[in-house]
Formats: structure tokens, sequence, C-alpha cells
């Protein structure tokens, strides 16, 4: 069935050329055709074939100029094209390949030729779609086993946590949502998602008597909980990628305040990096809205007003401006993870 056929397309302004070629080529392909260029870019883009033998030499736009033009399209451009021509020229093969051809056949046509030539090209084509669809299935396998590992890590941080439930995954959707709203990339603020979630890694380090103690921490306990942002950073800094350090990046510095009076090491401003300040206002705004050991959940609207007062000593304002710009997504977002 042609079906299950490669196809060809012939592009040939001669008719005796079409039929030579169509009479070696119909056993074993689909054979498409076209008589000049405007023609053979519009079946191309059409059908999609295989595999395109090309003349050079038609009236109007040239062989070399459709190869380029197919080339330049997204759709069709892997394509391989073979010039049929009688030019052998040095200097014309020179152009057919800078234009993007693979092979040349040259007239007068050869039946056991044009098979073999169309076969190599086709199998080579075919080799080519192969490998690159194994590339494409090894990264999503690759990816999808870098976002289970840094899914685990960033449960890892609150096993012992009773307070916590879905806390790590909102705080990713969060902070996502306001650094898109802050004019990151849409790539960027979907790494962001994924490295807001383990800002609390370094809990793993912290002792269930801290961590786990119904009330407030005494002094003592709360030098001990604030330890939690450089053993997450310890952690995280192990690998050496630009994800990890983001990842990195956030663990140490989400409990900064814009103020300086944060921690670990009191950076004031600017100073702190843009991460943490977005991954700040989601760790508040998602505490305050969570029902803990030592304080029932508060309402949403209490939630904003709080961090409103707070814009300017905890929190940076351009950020916290885009945090109440996106506030029915920011509640979207916290309804959909309630479901």
């Amino acid at each position: 069935m042609l079906l299950n056929k490669y196809r060809i397309l012939v592009v040939d302004d001669e008719a005796n050329n079409r039929k030579l070629l169509l009479q070696i080529l119909q056993d074993n392909y689909a054979v498409a055709f076209a008589v000049n260029g405007k023609q053979a870019i519009e079946v191309a883009q059409k059908i999609k074939p295989d595999l395109i033998l090309l003349d050079i030499m038609m009236p109007g736009m040239d062989g070399y100029e459709v190869c380029r033009k197919i080339k330049s399209d997204p759709e069709i451009h892997k394509t391989p094209i073979v010039f049929t021509t009688a030019m052998n020229e040095i200097e014309d093969e020179t152009r057919g390949f800078e234009a993007g051809c693979v092979d040349y056949i040259t007239k007068p046509i050869s039946k056991s030729l044009v098979l073999a030539r169309v076969a190599t090209h086709l199998m080579l084509y075919n080799q080519h779609k192969e490998c690159e669809a194994e590339v494409v299935q090894r990264t999503a396998m690759f990816q999808e086993s870098q976002k289970s590992a840094i899914y685990m890590l960033g449960e890892a941080g609150h096993y012992n946590d009773d307070d916590t439930g879905c806390h790590i995954w909102r705080i990713g959707a969060y902070a996502s949502a306001i650094a898109r709203a802050s004019g990151w990339t849409f790539d960027m603020a979907s790494e962001l998602k994924l490295s807001a979630a383990m800002h609390d890694t370094g809990k793993i380090g912290i002792p269930d008597s801290v961590l786990k103690k119904p009330g407030k921490l005494d002094t003592k306990e709360w030098d001990i909980m604030k330890t939690h942002t450089t053993i997450g950073y310890d952690i995280l800094s192990k690998n050496d990628t630009a994800f990890f350090h983001l990842s990195a990046e956030i663990a140490l510095r989400h409990h900064e305040k814009w103020n300086g009076s944060g921690y670990p090491n009191g950076l004031k401003g600017e100073n702190i990096p843009e991460s943490a300040r977005i991954v700040a206002i989601c760790d508040v705004f998602d505490a305050l809205t969570m029902k803990r050991s030592y304080k029932p959940a508060w309402s949403v609207e209490d939630s904003f007003a709080e961090i409103e007062k707070t814009i300017g000593t905890h929190f940076d304002p351009e950020i916290a401006e885009c945090f109440m710009r996106i506030k029915p997504e920011i509640i979207e977002i916290k309804e959909s993870w309630e479901k």
C-alpha cells in the first residue's frame, strides 16, 4: 500500500524526465510530482516527503533557490534533497551543497544509480530520525528522573515535619507565579518552581525535639532551627550546576529580610538574591494560612494584610507588589492544592 511506502517528490519541468523517474521509482515508493519551484514548495509542505529529487535548471525559480527555501522551512527543512542535473562542474556542486542538498544524480539518468542513491539517503534519513527520537526519549527520561530526585529531596527535608503537608509544592507554585509577574522568563520561572520546593531541605538535619516541639521554641532551640538554612546550602551546593546553585541560594537566603534583620547573615535589600526574596513571601504566606500545632490557620485576607504590613521591612516592595497584584492567581493555587 502507498501509505506504507516512503514518499518521494520529483521536481522537474521536463515531462520525459518525470516519466522516466516514475518508471524507476513507482514499484518501491509513493511518487509525487511538481513541474516548477513554486509548486515544489507547495507540494513539499503538503505531503512532507521523505526525499526530494530536484532538477536545477527550471524556468523561474531554479533548484538552488527551491532548496534554500525548503531548508528554511521548519516543517520540512530536514527532508533530504538530491539534485538531478546534467550540470557537473565543480562550482555547481559547491553551490548545491551550500544550498543544502545531500547528493547529486547526473543526467542522463541511470536506473541502478537512482535506486541506489535513493535507498542510501532514505536509510540515512531514517537513521537520523531514529537517533533524534531516541535522544528526545532519553532526554525526557533523564528530566523525569531528575525531577523525581528533586521531589524526593524536597520531601526528605520535611519527612519528620508534621505541619508541612503540601507546603513545599505550594511554595514552588506561588514562587513561579510571582517570578512570571516580575518579568522572569517561563523557563526560569519553571526552574524556580522546582528549586523553591527544596528551600527547607536543611530541616533534614534538625533534631526531632526541635522540629516537632509543640509550641514556640526557646532561644537555644531557635538557634538550632536557624541552622537549617546553612545545612540546606551545604547539601544542595554539592552539585555544581546552575539549577542546584539556584536551589542552594534559596535554601540559604529565604529567611533574610529586606531591612537586614533576617538570618543567617543579616543581608539587606538587593544583596539578598531575588530568588530568595520571592520565596520568602511565599514561605510566610503559606505558613500563615496553614494550621500548626501552636496556631490555627489564618484566613487568606488576614494573611495578605499581614504581608502588606511588613512590606519594606521583611519583604522587597517590588516583589510584594507583584504578589499583591496576582492575588487571584495565588488564591487559585492555594485552593487547587486543597482539593
